[in-house]
């Protein structure tokens, strides 16, 4: 099935694409009820007939892309002479029901750091249509014991155990990934935080602790690796929502799942503001789930 495989190549490519589809006919038409086809912004895969229908289909579902419209459209088309056209006449005698399903580009979420919490995340962000990399340096943290309840993720889950420098893994990830950092050696943290803020085109990057260790961090960030102050700026510490109070592992990953849906629900493109000065406002011996360390 083309169609199929075109959705796959689009969702790889991490382009964005429409579903077309012929709901009912009536009639005379040249394809029948169900088939498909997909719509990309300069490619075409599959038909649903060809002609003015097809041309028209086309048309509408670039004006899908080009304008972000992330809600299903449908449309009817008369297949007769006497209907209006606009890529050459159709005369097949019938009529057709369109629906224009966008295929938008899912989220990417990297993990970096599968201990307690990361685990927990991971179970949570796996019941979503996301792409979900996971980074440890310690192999029996994603062990298939240890990953054995993601088996029915809806998510694309990509494992990366290395036994050392797993900041090399962001460049194996596409621009736009939320990083999060939640390793268990801070002076891995580091080298994550340092390499995701010098890799063009990554996207929101969070950090786990306390507001002690993000000013720690952030400072020999620098002083030592000579990032700016905008540049550093970029990391939210901690991470989660501020109104969601815990120190378990679980609290925590709710926490933050919940924030990062919020978050793509508003805009794939939406950054992770903000800062320390954020954890500062939560009221006395109150901490936010990502205010721990993992």
């Amino acid at each position: 099935m083309r169609w199929l495989q075109a959705v796959e190549q689009l969702r790889r490519g991490r382009e964005p694409g429409v579903l077309v589809t012929l709901t009912s006919v009536r009639g005379h038409a040249p394809r029948e009820a169900g088939a498909k086809m997909v719509v990309g912004r300069r490619q075409t895969w599959d038909t649903i007939g060809g002609g003015n229908l097809e041309a028209v289909a086309v048309e509408r579902a670039r004006s899908m892309l080009d304008e972000g419209r992330a809600v299903p459209e449908t449309f009817t088309s008369s297949l007769s002479d006497k209907a209006p056209f606009q890529h050459g006449m159709q005369c097949c005698g019938g009529g057709v029901t369109v629906l224009l399903e966008p295929l938008p580009v899912p989220p990417v979420v990297a993990i970096f750091g599968m201990g307690h919490v990361g685990h927990e995340l991971a179970r949570i962000l796996a019941r979503h249509d996301l792409d979900l990399h996971l980074v440890d340096t310690r192999a029996d943290q994603l062990s298939a014991e240890r990953i054995a309840p993601l088996a029915d993720a809806d998510a694309r889950v990509h494992l990366h155990p290395v036994l050392v420098l797993p900041e090399l893994v962001l460049g194996e990830l596409p621009p736009g990934t939320h990083v999060l950092v939640m390793t268990h050696d801070h002076a891995e943290d580091a080298a994550i935080l340092d390499a995701a803020l010098r890799t063009e085109g990554m996207g929101p990057i969070g950090l786990i602790g306390s507001s002690v260790k993000w000013a720690r961090l952030r400072h020999r960030l620098v002083t030592e690796g000579g990032l700016a102050e905008q540049d550093v700026a970029r990391v939210t510490s901690p991470i989660g929502l501020p109104q969601l109070v815990g120190s378990e592992p679980a609290t925590i990953a709710v926490s933050v799942a919940a924030d990062l849906l919020v978050r793509f629900a508003a805009s794939d493109a939406v950054a992770l503001q903000g800062g320390a000065s954020q954890g500062s406002s939560h009221g006395e011996g109150r901490r936010r789930p990502g205010s721990v360390q993992a």
